[in-house]
C-alpha cells in the first residue's frame, strides 16, 4: 500500500499532467465465459456523471463498463439530477466518488454534499420502491462528499485515508481465510466457479453500516484512519480501523444497496511511468478474483442472486 500511495502523490502533485500518467489497462480481459443475461438485454446500469464524478464510464471506469457489458447489462451514462422520473428508467445505479463543484479543484476544503438534499430524498425512495444503488466514496474527500446520501440508509463514512500502520507495503488483500472477506450470496456467486475467496483493494476510506446491513470487506487490526486527504502529510492525527467496512451490502424496502470506501478496485487501470508500469484495479497482481467479485455484486443489485 505504501508504494500505491506514494504514486498517488506523485500522480496529484503533478496535476493535469499526472492524471494522464494513469490510463485503462489496454490488456485487460473483460470476457465473461457465462453471461448472467443476453447480450444487451439485460438490467439498465446507470453510471453517475452529473455530479463531478471522477470515475465515469467514459474515462476511468471503462474497464467497468465493459466488463458489465460482456455480462449482458446495459451500461448507460446519468446526466441527470436525481429525481423519479430519471430513476425510473434505471434498475442499477452506480455513484462514484461524486463532489460538489466546490471541491472539484480544491480538495482540502472542508467536505460538503454532492447531492441536493430533494436528490438524496428521491434515491432513498427509489430504492425502497425496489430500485438498486452501488454507491462508492474513496479517501477525503470523497467519502465527506457521500456523507449525507450514505447517512439516507444509515452508512456513516470517516472522510480521510485508511492506511496500515506501519506502512509496510503489503497489499490490502481482503480474504475469507482471515476473516476479512465474510462469506456470503456475493461471494459465493452462483452455483460453480464463482465463489470469490480474495479481493484486493487499492487504498480508499472506512465506514460503519447500520444493523441491517451484511459486511463483506472487513479492516482487521494494523489498519488507521488517517485525517486527512492525499498526500497525507506527517503527523495528522488517527485512529483505529479495526473493525470498520470497506464493503457491505443491504436490503432496503423493496431494494438493494451496496456500499464501498473504494473505488480502483471496480476498473482496471496502469501507471504508465513507472519501471515496469504498475497495475491496479482488477488487472493487478493479488486482484485476480476482483473482477468476478464485481459481476457478484452487480448480479446481487439486479436480482440474480438471492438476499
Amino acid at each position: 500500500m505504501r508504494i500505491f500511495i506514494a504514486l498517488l502523490m506523485v500522480m496529484l502533485s503533478v496535476g493535469a499532467a499526472g492524471a494522464q500518467q494513469i490510463i485503462n489497462d489496454p490488456d485487460i480481459d473483460t470476457h465473461v465465459a457465462r453471461p448472467a443475461f443476453p447480450q444487451d438485454h439485460g438490467p439498465v446500469v446507470a453510471v453517475d456523471s452529473g455530479h463531478n464524478n471522477y470515475h465515469t464510464i467514459d474515462n476511468r471506469y471503462e474497464p467497468f463498463a465493459a466488463l458489465l457489458r460482456s455480462d449482458g447489462f446495459r451500461v448507460v451514462d446519468f446526466k441527470s439530477p436525481f429525481a423519479a422520473d430519471a430513476l425510473s428508467k434505471t434498475s442499477v445505479l452506480v455513484i462514484s466518488n461524486a463532489l460538489p463543484g466546490a471541491l472539484v479543484n480544491h480538495w482540502t476544503l472542508p467536505p460538503s454534499s454532492a447531492f441536493s438534499r430533494a436528490e438524496i430524498a428521491a434515491v432513498k425512495a427509489w430504492v425502497a420502491r425496489g430500485g438498486s444503488m452501488l454507491l462508492i466514496a474513496d479517501h477525503q474527500p470523497f467519502a465527506g462528499s457521500a456523507r449525507d446520501l450514505a447517512l439516507a440508509f444509515g452508512f456513516q463514512f470517516e472522510d480521510g485515508v485508511v492506511a496500515r500502520d506501519p506502512m509496510d507495503g503489503r497489499p490490502d488483500i481482503f480474504s475469507n481465510a482471515d476473516g476479512t472477506l465474510q462469506s456470503d450470496t456475493v461471494t459465493r456467486g452462483r452455483p460453480a466457479d464463482e465463489p470469490v475467496t480474495a479481493v484486493r483493494s487499492f487504498t480508499g476510506s472506512a465506514f460503519k453500516a447500520p444493523p441491517g446491513a451484511r459486511p463483506l470487506m472487513v479492516f482487521p487490526p494494523g489498519f488507521e484512519i488517517h485525517q486527512c486527504g492525499l498526500p497525507c502529510p506527517a503527523g495528522v492525527p488517527e485512529r483505529d480501523a479495526s473493525g470498520y467496512l470497506e464493503g457491505a451490502v443491504m436490503s432496503f424496502g423493496k431494494g438493494r444497496i451496496a456500499v464501498f470506501g473504494e473505488a480502483a478496485m471496480f476498473s482496471a487501470q496502469v501507471m504508465t511511468t513507472t519501471k515496469p508500469p504498475y497495475h491496479f484495479g482488477f488487472g493487478a497482481k493479488g486482484a485476480e478474483q476482483n473482477r468476478q467479485f464485481i459481476l457478484n455484486v452487480m448480479r446481487w443489485l439486479a436480482g440474480v442472486l438471492p438476499q
